[in-house]
């Protein structure tokens, strides 16, 4: 009991919260509707007001519930990660660790793997490759633990650890394109070199806005439009149509030394702010195995001796105990071009 209050009324509630259903508040906790109603009637009995409004058609939270679950939230994901923390200190880190990354694991990603393995070594670690119109889906669906992803990250339901990897960005053309002679390209030339060649961004599908026009920007720093080009679902994809002079496309210098090609050019692009990456992962379904390993990714080599030298050169390659409810808290059931 945490002043008066049992923690298996508190998480039911939590769950509610989330769900605004019981029964399948009832799957989540595995327990009987019947059962997410009295430790709800519960809670209320001990706060002294109704939490949660029940209806025919709908379950919703009072203004009081609204504000208890504010303040509880936090304050149970704390304690959630304190039990999990002790029991990692217990039995040390293990099972398996899922990671995520878009284009190219590059150095300081493959640093953090090997510092990882050595210091848990019970622990495996798997790489995924993300698509580069897709850089959060991944860890939505649960498929991966924690992602690098090129930044901005904007989502709330999504925590940003280490931010790493500040590279200015290229321009890759086709051989065929006269910028491929350039060794150097100010953005706010884009709108004039690019008017036969427009500019290659991800997909629409899944990605956000905000994200998309970073990658992708159509306007510069000084308000002119930079032409708008095909848009693609890999990298892959918008290298072939680079290589066919169908289109340019910003990439970071990692993405851009990795990827070098006989039939693809690259440049410098002065004006626009630095590419980064980011370590990204759900904040519900955060563990011990993903904060070890932004710690490990947190005090990575710095970056410049991480990235080889990109160059015009196109000629190289989740019963109701203590234990099992802290984890159906956590999971709700529904709920790269660098």
């Amino acid at each position: 009991m945490v002043n008066g209050l049992e923690i298996r009324e508190l998480e039911c509630f939590l769950v509610l919260a989330e769900e605004l259903h019981f029964g399948r508040t009832g799957e989540r906790l595995r327990v009987s509707q019947s059962r997410v109603s009295q430790l709800l009637r519960s809670l209320e009995r001990r706060i002294g007001a109704q939490l949660v409004e029940r209806t025919s058609r709908r379950v919703c939270l009072t203004p009081l519930g609204g504000h208890f679950l504010a303040g509880l939230r936090p304050a149970y994901d704390t304690l959630r990660n304190t039990v999990e923390d002790a029991r990692t200190a217990a039995r040390g880190i293990e099972g398996v660790l899922r990671i995520g990354f878009q284009g190219v694991a590059e150095g300081r990603t493959m640093a953090a793997v090997d510092s990882f393995q050595d210091e848990h070594p019970r622990c495996a670690v798997t790489l995924t490759e993300l698509p580069l119109a897709e850089p959060f889906g991944a860890l939505r669906r649960g498929e991966v633990d924690a992602a690098v992803v090129l930044l901005p990250m904007r989502e709330p339901d999504l925590a940003l650890g280490p931010v790493f990897s500040r590279q200015q960005q290229m321009l890759a053309v086709s051989v065929r394109h006269p910028l491929a002679g350039r060794d150097l390209l100010s953005v706010e030339e884009l709108p004039e070199e690019l008017a036969d060649c427009p500019l290659v961004g991800p997909a629409e599908e899944a990605a956000p806005e905000y994200w998309r026009a970073a990658q992708a920007p159509t306007v510069t720093p000084g308000g002119r439009l930079i032409p708008r080009g095909p848009a693609v679902t890999t990298l892959q994809e918008g290298l072939a149509l680079i290589a066919a002079n169908r289109g340019a496309m910003l990439l970071c210098r990692p993405s851009a030394s990795y990827h070098r090609r006989r039939d693809v050019a690259y440049l410098p692009v002065t004006g626009l702010p630095d590419s980064a990456l980011g370590l990204v992962w759900r904040r519900d379904a955060e563990t011990a195995r993903v904060r070890a390993f932004s710690r490990a990714i947190g005090t990575g080599a710095p970056d410049a001796t991480n990235t080889p030298d990109a160059t015009n050169t196109p000629d190289a390659t989740d019963t109701l105990d203590a234990t099992d409810t802290l984890d159906a808290v956590a999971t709700p059931t529904n709920g790269g071009r660098c």
